[in-house]
């Protein structure tokens, strides 16, 4: 048995799968589009660029995403994705990274249980959780 994250967008789906591969040192292992389909496969309506699949290996987990028309697309509501890191430096790049060009809701610093914690959504609209924790 495996759980999977799956996230959709509104469009961006690719745009997002590529930052995070890049600044989570994560790695794209599928990412089909509309465009990729066989012909005679019909596919969603709009953009031939949409993602159908997209798959990411990031930290030991496989995010599972595609984009959602925009008309329907609402970001994360009240789920995080709990990035653990194992350096308040990896911390502090991830934090920078994720946060830039989205809302922080509690910076990255120090807590009572946590040398760097944070919480924030993303420019793609996926909220995250960001902790450094004490070594036990």
């Amino acid at each position: 048995m495996k759980l999977y994250t799956h996230l959709n967008f509104g469009g961006n789906c690719e745009e997002a799968f590529r930052f995070y591969e890049e600044h989570l040192d994560g790695r794209i292992t599928a990412m089909i589009r509309v465009r990729d389909l066989p012909a005679h496969v019909p596919g969603p309506p709009g953009s031939r660029d949409a993602v159908i699949h997209a798959r990411l290996s990031v930290a030991g987990v496989e995010l599972i995403g595609n984009d959602v028309p925009p008309e329907h697309f609402q970001p994360v509501r009240s789920s995080y994705l709990y990035l653990s890191l194992d350096s308040i430096e990896l911390a502090e790049r991830a934090y920078a990274a994720l946060a830039e060009g989205g809302q922080v809701s509690m910076p990255l610093g120090e807590t009572f249980f946590a040398p760097r914690f944070a919480q924030l959504r993303d420019r793609f609209g996926t909220l995250w959780t960001i902790l450094y924790p004490r070594p036990a």
